[in-house]
């Protein structure tokens, strides 16, 4: 026993000489049950909707207030024709698309019953819970007025019928992994690059050889480029693997230019290797480097990136921090190319977000880095 007590007093010992250990042991489970306590839900909240109301009158005024009355549904866009919807849905600003036919306050009011198009984003990762409770709220809408035709007209039943006419987009079927495996090749592109660059440039310092290199004729940034070039290249060659599984076993659509998506994985990567390389300047060891990475950058990236979660159901101010991860604008790219087939006129803002987020990282990183072996 005294042996073990021993070898504990020295492993406790070994961690309190380790300052930049405990916060990862004992900080980053409080964020991340935080993060995750308000990213996890599949609670609609506020999802925004983009009505198109042929018909102007009480009564489809009525049902737009009945489905936003719980704060579950947002409209937050009008237009005059159903062709206008399409943008909304394209650009991801609106989740769904409800469409008024003209004739229904009177077909309403004449108890002949009617429908209300529907159209949903399928590949958002809440579409399939969106469509059933808006479903739900105007199937509770039609009871009311069969209520009302009731005490109004003094009968027994009456009969006014609202049916949902519903059309998903981009994800006919509603297939979870439609969205999800497009989501997974930008994960895996994140985890291998940020951890490998991170471990690669720390593994140089714990062996000592960090030191022979600095004082080699080698510059700085030619240090930097040999290190991050070979990882970025294993970055791509798993693209090339995923994108294979995605296509041809799993069988998600790729409606748009690969190219395209090539093309911006190499922006995602002035990103991840941004982050990789700045890890490896606050760390000592790998297994510092290793926990910095999981906990305090892909962890929070994860939860908050819109991997799994919907952002539009978080709260505000978590909302807010999304906007400063890289992962999310890419999951925005990869999804849109995959499932929407959209180009450069619809994604422009998330490339833009993502190349100033990766120059500024890479920079910090770089400069960080010179200054250390330097």
């Amino acid at each position: 026993m005294r042996r073990i007590r021993e070898i504990m007093r020295k492993e406790f010992l070994q961690l309190r000489r380790d300052p930049r250990l405990l916060p990862i042991l004992f900080l980053a489970p409080v964020i991340q049950l935080v993060l995750l306590g308000y990213a996890a839900t599949t609670d609609l909240k506020d999802v925004p909707v983009v009505v198109c109301d042929l018909d102007k009158s009480s009564e489809s005024r009525d049902l737009v207030s009945a489905f936003s009355a719980s704060r579950d549904f947002l409209p937050r866009y009008y237009v005059e024709s159903s062709a206008e919807i399409d943008p909304y849905l394209d650009n991801n600003l609106a989740d769904l698309g409800i469409v008024i036919p003209v004739s229904f306050a009177r077909q309403v009011n004449d108890g002949e019953g009617t429908s209300v198009q529907v159209l949903v984003d399928g590949s958002k990762t809440n579409a399939t819970i969106a469509l059933s409770q808006l479903s739900s709220a105007i199937g509770q809408y039609a009871q009311g007025l069969i209520v009302e035709q009731m005490v109004r007209t003094g009968r027994q039943f009456a009969r006014s019928e609202v049916v949902a006419q519903t059309r998903v987009w981009y994800n006919p079927d509603l297939t979870s992994r439609n969205f999800m495996v497009p989501a997974v090749l930008a994960l895996i592109l994140m985890v291998i690059t940020t951890i490998v660059t991170s471990m690669a440039i720390v593994r140089e310092k714990e062996s000592g050889t960090i030191e022979q290199i600095i004082v080699t004729p080698i510059r700085p940034w030619e240090l930097i480029t040999g290190k991050l070039v070979p990882f970025a290249i294993v970055g791509f060659i798993e693209v090339f693997l995923v994108l294979s599984v995605a296509v041809f076993w799993f069988e998600v659509p790729l409606r748009g230019n690969v190219i395209l998506l090539l093309s911006l994985c190499v922006l995602f990567l002035l990103n991840t290797q941004g982050i990789g390389l700045f890890v490896s300047t606050v760390s000592h060891t790998q297994q510092q480097a290793m926990m910095t990475a999981i906990f305090f950058i892909m962890m929070p990236m994860i939860m908050l990136s819109g991997f799994v979660f919907p952002i539009e159901n978080m709260p505000q101010i978590v909302q807010y921090i999304t906007y400063l991860m890289p992962l999310r604008y890419f999951l925005v790219i990869v999804r849109g190319i995959f499932l929407k087939g959209v180009g450069l006129d619809i994604l422009w803002p998330q490339v833009v977000s993502l190349g100033v987020f990766g120059v500024a990282i890479l920079g910090l990183a770089v400069t960080r880095f010179q200054k250390r072996v330097g």
